[in-house]
């Protein structure tokens, strides 16, 4: 960050909501593992700089059937969640990144590294965020395609009766994964998604009935310098047939 860059360090929830504003200019800064590196770089130019280290939104709650997760809870901390959440927190990286990286910067992450947005699809998570038009709560889908000049608060979900997951990773500890897919059964409900399929993370609704080349359909699948898009395409296919096969299929 330059000397030009105006610092904010809010103390609360509500101060955090008031200083992101409509999100123009404004940097949000979590754990900063992703972020700081392209600033240190000078990737990116930073004008205004919201630091939420002691914004209040680091919990997690359980209410009744459901657990709500702040935006600056670590992803350390998340590995002791249900799976899939669980599970995939505890893939990510190393314990070094764990303990800093966090919930809500994963799920902001630029396209195709947020693993644990995969986990959250699969779960059905609601995300509650500001920004222009203020405060708003909707599926984890639609967040993560309208994510931008948004500010996460925290995400709900209820755990599922069972979950599956599967990656594909890298050797290198602090590389993103190439691949992340999570199945949640809830009752007769089954939901797939998948991380590394596309450019955010995404339901994988045609494989959901128990055909696992299904969901090729759903992918948007690219070649990347992680891995080829035919890569991803066969390693997608396995990797959904291998939680089917753990959930029992449709």
């Amino acid at each position: 960050m330059s000397s030009s860059t105006t610092v904010v360090r809010p103390e609360s929830p509500e101060a955090a909501i008031a200083a992101f504003g409509s999100g123009e200019g404004v940097t949000v800064l979590g754990g900063g593992t992703v972020l700081m590196p392209e600033i240190n770089y000078g990737h990116q130019k930073v004008e205004t700089a919201l630091i939420l280290a002691h914004a209040g939104l680091d919990y997690v709650r359980e209410n009744g059937d459901g657990i709500t997760v702040g935006a600056m809870t670590s992803l350390s901390e998340a590995v002791g969640l249900p799976d899939p959440m669980g599970s995939v927190a505890a893939a990510i990286a190393d314990l070094e990144i764990r303990r800093q990286a966090t919930v809500g910067g994963n799920i902001c992450a630029p396209e195709g590294i947020g693993d644990l947005q995969a986990a959250l699809i699969a779960c059905g998570a609601m995300v509650r965020s500001t920004g222009s038009g203020g405060e708003r709560v909707e599926p984890i889908e639609d967040f993560l395609i309208n994510r931008r000049d948004r500010l996460v608060l925290d995400i709900s979900f209820s755990p599922p009766s069972a979950a599956s997951v599967r990656f594909v990773q890298r050797p290198h500890t602090k590389a993103p994964g190439i691949l992340t897919v999570c199945g949640a059964r809830t009752s007769d409900v089954l939901r797939l998604a998948a991380s590394g399929a596309g450019p955010v993370g995404m339901r994988l609704t045609s494989a959901e009935g128990g055909d696992a080349a299904e969901a090729v359909s759903d992918a948007e699948l690219q070649d990347t310098a992680l891995a080829s898009a035919a890569f991803r395409k066969r390693e997608l296919v396995r990797l959904v047939g291998e939680v089917l096969d753990e959930l029992g299929g449709s």
